[in-house]
Parts: C-alpha cells; sequence; structure tokens
C-alpha cells in the first residue's frame, strides 16, 4: 500500500471538525430548545420531506443512527409531543412518524440556532483553525 502523504492528518482534522461542530450543535440546541442534535436532525428530515407522515425506516436510511437509537430518538420526541407515532394499515410492521403542530414550532425556532452554529464552524476562513472546514472543489 502505498503512503499517502497528509492522509492520516485529513482524516484527524475531519474528526476534530466534526467532534466540535456536533458539540457546539448539541450545546446550542439543548440550552436554547430542550433539543439534542439528534432529536433536532430527526425533526428537520420529517420537515425536509415535505410529507404529512415518515416511515421510520425511510427516516433510518438517511440518517446516521441506528433504527435502534432512532426509535429512542422518537420515543423521547414523542413524549415530548413534538411527533406521533402510528401504525402502518397495509404493512402492520411499519411505523409511521409525523411530526405535531409543537414539533413544527419547535424545529423551526430550533432551526435559525442549528444553521448559526453551522455558519460559524462550517463557513471557510483565513484562519486554519481545528474546528473550521475547508471546503475543497
Amino acid at each position: 500500500m502505498a503512503p499517502h502523504p497528509g492522509l492520516v492528518d485529513q482524516w484527524r482534522s475531519l474528526v476534530t471538525c466534526y467532534n466540535a461542530v456536533a458539540c457546539a450543535l448539541d450545546r446550542a440546541l439543548h440550552d436554547a430548545h430542550g433539543l439534542t442534535m439528534s432529536e433536532f436532525e430527526t425533526l428537520d428530515r420529517l420537515v425536509e420531506a415535505g410529507c404529512d407522515k415518515r416511515r421510520v425506516q425511510e427516516i433510518a436510511s438517511d440518517m446516521y443512527l441506528s433504527q435502534s437509537a432512532l426509535s429512542r430518538t422518537i420515543a423521547r420526541l414523542e413524549k415530548s409531543g413534538l411527533v406521533e407515532r402510528g401504525m402502518c394499515e397495509s404493512d402492520r410492521r411499519g411505523v409511521f412518524v409525523a411530526l405535531t403542530e409543537e414539533g413544527r414550532s419547535r424545529h423551526a425556532a430550533a432551526l435559525v440556532t442549528h444553521r448559526a452554529i453551522l455558519a460559524e464552524h462550517l463557513t471557510p476562513s483565513g484562519e486554519n483553525a481545528p474546528d473550521r472546514v475547508e471546503l475543497l472543489a
């Protein structure tokens, strides 16, 4: 295997950036909106789908969470009144998730915080700070 100069450094830089952004998102979303990063991401995927409800399997395929972790996240969102779960009538194994009005409202408020944190950490800058991403062409 031929060595790739800087490959490990690139990987470590990416991991450092991810961790910095994820921690900042978790902290800001929790403090301002009572949501974890995973809870916000679940709400965001439901909003972006533009439909009344989505199957849990469809959400899981779009996200970084395992299906069991997503199920726990959805259970917390349901307990908070932000989503509702329902069975698929044509396939009793399928579970649908739908946003409630409170879920839409909380998502809309948290969206501003989420995008601000992403802009703060992912906008290229003249500095080579470890928590900044340099966008590659």
